[in-house]
């Protein structure tokens, strides 16, 4: 008979165990979630089943995040997905208290003053739908294909700086991405580094 302490020790280590198998990785399932917008919209992964999603984590106060909605980049890029069928979903994981945390108004507010065109703002002030996701910057992106699974991870380009000069000389690893998939391709860089500010949880 093995001591209770040992019980608590291995239930504990399948805890753990079960965590890392549900990181997101790339060519698996993506995590699944139920979030809020900023209408009291209730959105689920799999009301999307049929539809290719981008996850967008934002922070409007983060130097990152200004550069590429200061210059347009991101709108486009939400235009173009828009264009194209994809449900581009922004996600605010930001505590209250914390930098980048906002009201449904404030969030309302941001999207019409800088013109951005997602589908949906959900707000994530406990970090549910983040921690699932494992998102650690603003922006950090993600691409979710049609059957729920998991084919882009990683950042907005390949410059990681706050400067908006640098978007031009950048390779658009999330516009690179999409139009792979619309040309029936598979996704050349998968997998990228994601800059900003960390996630204010």
């Amino acid at each position: 008979m093995l001591p209770a302490f040992f019980h608590v020790f291995l239930i504990t280590l399948a805890f753990v165990a079960g965590s890392a198998i549900a990181a997101p990785r790339v060519g698996e399932p993506a995590p699944d979630f139920t979030g809020v917008d900023t209408q009291g919209k209730t959105h689920r992964l799999a009301d999307y089943r049929g539809k290719t999603v981008v996850l967008e984590w934002t922070n409007h106060d983060c130097p990152y995040v200004r550069k590429h909605y200061g210059a347009g980049n991101l709108q486009e890029q939400q235009r173009e997905a828009a264009a194209q069928g994809v449900i581009w979903l922004s996600v605010i994981s930001s505590a209250p208290g914390q930098q980048g945390y906002v009201s449904p108004a404030e969030a309302d507010e941001l999207t019409r003053s800088r013109k951005a065109a997602p589908h949906a703002v959900l707000l994530d002030p406990e970090g549910r739908i983040g921690r699932a996701y494992e998102a650690k910057t603003t922006p950090h992106l993600f691409i979710i294909d049609e059957a729920g699974k998991l084919v882009y991870m990683g950042g907005i380009d390949s410059l990681a700086t706050a400067d908006p000069a640098d978007i031009p000389k950048a390779t658009q690893y999330v516009r690179v991405a999409l139009k792979e998939r619309a040309a029936g391709q598979p996704i050349s860089a998968p997998v990228t580094r994601p800059y900003g500010c960390s996630v204010k949880y």
